[in-house]
C-alpha cells in the first residue's frame, strides 16, 4: 500500500508540473468581444451552458480575467492560449460564438 500512495503522490506531482509547463508556453490574449443580432431569449437560453463552460476555464487557468461591458453588450477576456488561432478555437465551443464579432490581441 506504501508504494501505491508514493506512485499516486508522484503521478500527481507530474500531471500538476504537466500543467505548470504547458501554462508556462502559451501565451496571454486580450479578447474583446461583442455580441450582435441574438435576441434576449436565446440569449437567456444559452446563458447557463456560457457560464458553465466560463467556470471550467476559471478553473483551469485557461481564463483569467473577465469584464463585462458598460455600454455595449460584450465582454473582454483574458485569455490562455498557444495562439490566436487555438484563442479562436476555444472561443467557438461557447454558444454565444455565432453571435460574437471577436477582436483578438497578443499581450506581453
Amino acid at each position: 500500500m506504501h508504494n501505491f500512495n508514493k506512485l499516486k503522490k508522484r503521478t500527481k506531482l507530474k500531471t500538476e508540473l504537466s500543467k505548470q509547463v504547458i501554462k508556462y508556453k502559451m501565451n496571454k490574449f486580450m479578447i474583446d468581444i461583442l455580441l450582435q443580432g441574438i435576441d434576449n431569449e436565446t440569449r437567456l437560453k444559452l446563458l447557463p451552458k456560457e457560464q458553465e463552460i466560463i467556470k471550467e476555464w476559471e478553473d483551469n487557468g485557461t481564463l483569467l480575467a473577465s469584464y463585462i461591458k458598460g455600454d455595449t453588450a460584450g465582454i473582454y477576456l483574458v485569455l490562455m492560449a498557444n495562439d490566436k488561432s487555438d484563442a479562436d478555437q476555444k472561443l467557438s465551443t461557447l454558444p454565444y460564438y455565432p453571435y460574437m464579432k471577436i477582436e483578438i490581441m497578443t499581450l506581453r
